[in-house]
């Protein structure tokens, strides 16, 4: 299954100017960020929720940064 982080990825531009930075504020590379945000490997539990303290997402909007769906065009 395949998430869009469209958003989140706007999000972390936002808060951090680049993913390096936010990459480091995780305490990951930037690769395995990059992994992450491409569908490659998966976001951890833990990992979700200090994103989304770093980023101030509210936990009621968890759902719409890392879990809607990519659409798949046939």
């Amino acid at each position: 299954m395949a998430f869009n982080y469209s958003k989140l990825k706007g999000r972390i531009v936002e808060k951090f100017g680049k993913q390096s930075l936010f990459a480091k504020a995780m305490k990951v590379s930037e690769r395995t960020i990059s992994l992450k945000l491409n569908n490659k490997i998966y976001f951890s539990q833990d990992e979700i929720v200090l994103a989304a303290k770093l980023l101030d997402i509210p936990e009621n909007e968890i759902q719409v940064y890392f879990f809607t769906q990519k659409v798949q065009s046939d």
